[in-house]
């Protein structure tokens, strides 16, 4: 009778040790890393609660973790550096994930940067995108073919004669999908050569195809090696988020894009061309088993975190208007749910 009663004492003690867990899973871009690794750092410094495990994985690559399922072998909190994608949220609910928050972080602006020993270089936003296209417009402008640019005064003659050689993010990150939306696709619609193309083929419908001839070279999910590789490659550029080039400036400088610099005001202005919003997603049914996310969260949508003079802000994070803060703020702590309508809107 005893071993009995122990038996079950044991495995009713097994059941809870499977079923609940004090340290929270996130996983996600490298661009809100340094946000999300910050709030965990506090969280374990002021709170009874384990420091999170935050891991670097790209925005897709996260999605991907987030949606696999709902058990708690998977990630309580996904960060991306994009909003969610439709088919990632129809991912997460064919595998029960089916009550996820949408949080809002601040705003961030995708650098173009190079080592600060050279001269200030100027690009346009068209310039950029036909640096990196896998095909651009033939001379004529009546046909694609297979980019032949090597060096930036190919583009135009009134930029240098210096090698296109761009250090940037992989295709898990959520920095190269802003990247190929915000430069590529936004450029390209406008061109009839690309438009024309479309109706036959849908491969050039929203044209992103980034070249792979050696000149962009993916370079991983930690921005840091992009930085790293800038110092030793002067002629190099590297594409990544405006906190890596904050963080950096003392190696660093931003090319501008369309005469703006990127810069906290132009950044939240939306003057730089190059900007977009900040993200974090939770996975709602793992809180009655991991109480730790609330705090988390309550903690990351705080005033003293993502406010004007917040600390993430020290830190790159650009912050949100206040009535904006206010109102996601709202919604975040009350665990609305993200519908496949709210992904359709802007």
């Amino acid at each position: 009778m005893k071993k009995t009663t122990l038996a079950l004492f044991a495995s009713a003690a097994l059941t809870v040790s499977l079923s609940a867990r004090d340290q929270i899973k996130i996983v996600g871009s490298s661009t809100v890393y340094p946000f999300s690794s910050a709030v965990a750092e506090e969280l374990g410094a002021t709170t009874k609660y384990p420091t999170p495990v935050v891991e670097s994985t790209g925005s897709g690559g996260g999605m991907k973790l987030f949606c696999a399922g709902n058990g708690l072998n998977t990630p309580d909190i996904t960060n991306a550096s994009r909003r969610m994608k439709t088919k990632e949220f129809k991912l997460c609910e064919e595998n029960g994930v089916t009550d996820i928050t949408e949080s809002v972080i601040g705003y961030d602006g995708i650098a173009f940067a190079q080592d600060k020993s050279n001269n200030a270089f100027n690009v346009t936003r068209e310039q950029l995108a036909l640096a990196v296209a896998e095909e651009v417009p033939s001379k004529d402008g009546k046909s694609l073919i297979k980019n032949p640019y090597k060096n930036w005064s190919d583009i135009d003659s009134s930029l240098p004669n210096r090698e296109i050689i761009v250090y940037g993010p992989p295709k898990s990150s959520g920095t190269r999908d802003a990247f190929e939306e915000l430069v590529m696709q936004h450029i390209f619609k406008k061109m009839a050569v690309y438009t024309d193309k479309a109706k036959a083929d849908k491969k050039y419908k929203k044209y992103s195809v980034i070249r792979q001839d050696g000149v962009y070279v993916p370079s991983g999910e930690n921005d840091n090696i992009i930085v790293q590789k800038l110092t030793k490659n002067k002629n190099a550029f590297g594409i990544f988020g405006f906190s890596f080039l904050e963080e950096n400036e003392d190696k660093l400088s931003g090319a501008t894009i369309n005469g703006i610099a990127a810069t906290p005001d132009n950044i939240s202005s939306a003057k730089y061309p190059v900007s977009r919003s900040l993200f974090f997603y939770t996975k709602n049914s793992h809180k009655k088993d991991v109480p730790a996310m609330n705090k988390y969260i309550e903690m990351f949508m705080s005033e003293n975190m993502i406010g004007k003079d917040g600390i993430l802000s020290e830190i790159g994070l650009i912050p949100l208007p206040q009535d904006f803060r206010t109102s996601i703020r709202k919604d975040v702590l009350a665990g609305k749910k993200l519908t496949l309508d709210d992904l359709s809107k802007k």
